[in-house]
């Protein structure tokens, strides 16, 4: 018997129409930036997120997914997306990890400089008549109670800051 990815389950979930990709969240709606029109793809990737996270009950908690899309697909938009939909669950601290400082770099642009042709959401974000901004930490005591609070890192540097702890660093702790 083998065991079955997820991606697996939930194709046979999208056939019974169980997983549908009908609608986009509101909060991704309005606040993603109108030059970047969501492709089916995307659509499906964030369905099948929203999904996961409202009703498949076998979630593991914390949640920990892949979203294993080709380069230049749009990943960072569809990350985006998630974010903006997780802002809306409660969720505020987050951490963005690649495998390299380029990248880093180019995710940056696309979550804070909104003078960018990359930028990904609105020039104002906005959540039950509230502007939300986006703010870049290096470690969650610099969090904002109301901000989208990201922590933009390498895989290699979040190994470092976890196992080589230093002052005002990241910690197992703070994935509590």
């Amino acid at each position: 018997m083998s065991v079955r990815m997820l991606y697996e389950r939930f194709d046979d979930y999208v056939d019974d129409g169980i997983i549908q990709f009908d609608s986009i969240p509101t909060i991704v709606k309005d606040n993603i930036n109108p030059k970047f029109k969501i492709r089916e793809y995307q659509r499906e990737a964030i369905g099948r997120f929203e999904y996961y996270v409202e009703s498949f009950k076998n979630k593991r908690v914390p949640i920990h997914l892949l979203f294993n899309m080709a380069t230049g697909s749009g990943k960072t938009l569809v990350m985006a997306s998630n974010i903006l939909y997780l802002y809306e669950k409660g969720y505020r601290n987050f951490i963005f990890f690649v495998n390299s400082t380029n990248i880093i770099k180019k995710t940056k642009e696309n979550f804070l400089n909104n003078l960018s042709s990359k930028y990904l959401l609105s020039d104002k974000i906005v959540w039950n008549n509230r502007e939300i901004i986006i703010n870049e930490i290096d470690n969650f005591d610099d969090s904002i109670e109301d901000a989208i609070n990201i922590l933009f890192i390498t895989i290699q540097g979040l190994h470092s800051r976890l196992y080589l702890p230093r002052e005002n660093s990241i910690t197992f702790e703070d994935f509590q």
